[in-house]
């Protein structure tokens, strides 16, 4: 069962992001400031859910909280600061966006930076342990498949529609034969023979 707060404090923002990992798409980040009252026995950790799930849980959530906020860094951003500080930094300016300005921030994973002068605890796992940050990685992930599912239109041939910029061998097999996007992170490792050197 997912706790409510990790803290006394009674404004306090979870917060989550998504698509670390793929080599397409932005890393969209969201914050969620939960009610005293909050009950849902469904939520959890996104990864746990299966997509219509989440789906489902998306307008409870965006009708239900305080306040929320999601943010997409785009790939040139990911590139020019890399995919960590991109990370941190979508998830400090979705927390910037909400109102009311949350007293206390709980970040699932290790690694964060302070935003303004609020207080923070990094969860590893924490999308499993408490709600706010469960809600936060649930809109993060919808929010970033919807966008997915749009650039998907202009670049059918990659099928991020069904992969969702994630490496897979489809994906990866259309970057060899189509070559890269705006919407691809030149600095990751699109291909794996990439760091090969013809001597």
């Amino acid at each position: 069962m997912l706790q409510l707060n990790y803290s006394e404090f009674i404004l306090e923002t979870g917060t989550d992001e998504a698509g670390r990992g793929c080599l397409a798409g932005p890393v969209t980040a969201a914050a969620v400031i939960l009610p005293a009252n909050f009950e849902n026995k469904i939520l959890n950790d996104s990864k746990q859910l299966s997509e219509k799930v989440r789906e489902q849980l998306k307008p409870i959530i965006e009708q239900q909280a305080l306040c929320f906020a999601v943010t997409h860094l785009e790939p040139l951003v990911i590139d020019e600061i890399n995919i960590l500080n991109a990370s941190i930094k979508a998830m400090q300016e979705s927390i910037l966006k909400l109102n009311p300005k949350p007293e206390y921030i709980i970040v699932d994973g290790n690694r964060f930076k302070p935003v303004l002068d609020i207080p923070h605890t990094c969860i590893v796992k924490g999308d499993a342990k408490f709600m706010s940050i469960a809600a936060a990685s649930v809109l993060a992930k919808t929010y970033r498949d919807e966008y997915m599912n749009r650039i998907h239109e202009e670049f059918p041939m990659y099928n991020w529609k069904q992969n969702k910029g994630y490496p897979t061998k489809e994906h990866r097999e259309a970057i060899r034969k189509y070559g890269t996007t705006k919407y691809h992170r030149m600095s990751f490792r699109l291909l794996p023979e990439q760091l090969k050197l013809n001597i």
